[in-house]
């Protein structure tokens, strides 16, 4: 009997996914639960598994975008797995030439060097070859883990010999290739032209110093970490002053809706993420009711899941606010663009040293540039301006922050 499986309904505003990787081949046996395949949405990735025992026959290639509640694979659940073959009679032979492993492990599957996505990200920030690794998951699969433990083999070093030929690449290369866009990708791009095309963003920025956080990171880090068990970022600061700012001023986190305008009691805080499928934007719940080691704790918890594309589409939805930090990437300035239904969002960029006026003389500073991007059809330009001036006094004064004055 075949039973026919198809795509389950994962959200009200998806219609179609895309097959990202297919876990167990056609024609293999699969057991109940087994996670057959990788599903990718417009919001998320999320696995496919098997309803039954059986022969797995895919009927949808990688790479190929298929709807929601169309048939992508069917089982044969009358089908038995594969005995296997029994063991030949030991013959003894003289000098007879002992196995490899490759040629007596039956061990060995589709699956075996196979990196899950989170583990080929990790290999190919490394420059590691998966071939390179031993993998420890299901038949041999190479998993996170595997991946960060692993080592880039060293190269061999070969005797300098003088060059005959020329080198084998091309000089000028004018090649060309063309890949096919994710749902992430296509849905990120609309959702970005429709809020450039849709709101009366402007951009105010602002600069911070970074001083007075730093010092109180390198004084309290090691006991913050041994209390809490994660450690103190800068995200946390900025979450808390955020919240704080917010409070003051609740048009920088509304909605419009229609011809009304929603303001909300809560920040539900977004914070932008670069995953391996593209950018995300996981949210904190009620971020302003959450301590430095609570907000910290959340943070790292949804970084973790978007590095392994397991984010569901529950906690990429409802954010109030977005705060996004391009100086992870070295970023100096730049004018982020806001996160809609949301009216605004934050830009942290790189810390820089430079000197500053500070009491009549000039000091050597650890400063940052920040940019808030707003919607000017709800903020106006004096509510916008002072929370950008409210989060740089919280900032630079995180006593105040930590107090709650």
């Amino acid at each position: 009997m075949a039973l026919e499986i198809k795509v389950p309904a994962v959200g009200e505003s998806i219609s179609e996914v895309t097959v990202a990787q297919w876990l167990k081949k056609d024609g293999d046996y699969v057991e109940m639960d087994e996670v057959i395949c990788e599903l990718e949405s417009d919001k998320a990735t999320f696995e496919l598994n098997a309803e039954a025992a059986g022969v797995l026959k895919t009927m949808a290639a990688e790479g190929d975008t298929i709807e929601v509640g169309a048939i992508i694979c069917s089982i044969d659940t009358s089908a038995a797995p594969a005995a296997s073959s029994p063991a030949p009679k030991e013959e003894k032979k003289a000098d007879a030439p002992a196995s490899t492993p490759a040629e007596t492990s039956s061990a060995n599957t589709y699956a075996s060097g196979t990196p899950s996505p989170a583990a080929q990200k990790i290999l190919s920030e490394k420059g590691i070859n998966p071939a390179d690794v031993t993998g420890s998951g299901k038949d041999g699969r190479i998993t996170k883990e595997d991946a960060m433990n692993a080592e880039k083999k060293a190269a061999p070093v070969a005797a300098p010999a003088a060059q005959t030929t020329a080198p084998s690449h091309t000089a000028f290369s004018r090649g060309v290739r063309s890949e096919k866009m994710s749902n992430l990708r296509k849905t990120v791009a609309k959702r970005l032209v429709a809020a450039k095309n849709e709101t009366a963003m402007l951009t105010t920025f602002n600069e911070v110093d970074m001083k007075p956080i730093m010092d109180i990171r390198k004084k309290y880090k090691d006991q913050f970490k041994d209390k809490h068990e994660i450690g103190l970022g800068f995200m946390s600061f900025f979450t808390k002053a955020v919240c704080e700012a917010l409070k003051e001023y609740p048009a920088v986190n509304s909605y419009i809706d229609g011809e009304n305008i929603e303001y909300h009691d809560y920040a539900d805080v977004s914070i932008a993420v670069s995953a391996p499928k593209g950018l995300v934007v996981p949210v904190i719940r009620n971020a302003e009711s959450l301590s430095l080691a609570e907000i910290e704790k959340e943070v790292s918890r949804l970084a973790g899941k978007a590095r392994d594309n397991k984010l569901s589409i529950e906690e990429m939805t409802g954010g109030t606010f977005t705060i996004t930090n391009g100086g992870v990437f070295g970023s100096m300035m730049s004018t982020p663009i806001i996160n809609p239904p949301q009216s605004a969002i934050l830009g942290m960029h790189n810390i820089v040293e430079r000197p500053m006026v500070v009491n009549g003389e000039i000091v050597v500073r650890p400063m940052m540039y920040l940019a808030l991007s707003y919607d000017h059809r709800i903020i106006d330009g004096r509510e916008s301006v002072s929370f950008l001036v409210k989060v740089k006094q919280l900032l630079e004064d995180p006593i105040r922050l930590m107090l709650g004055v």
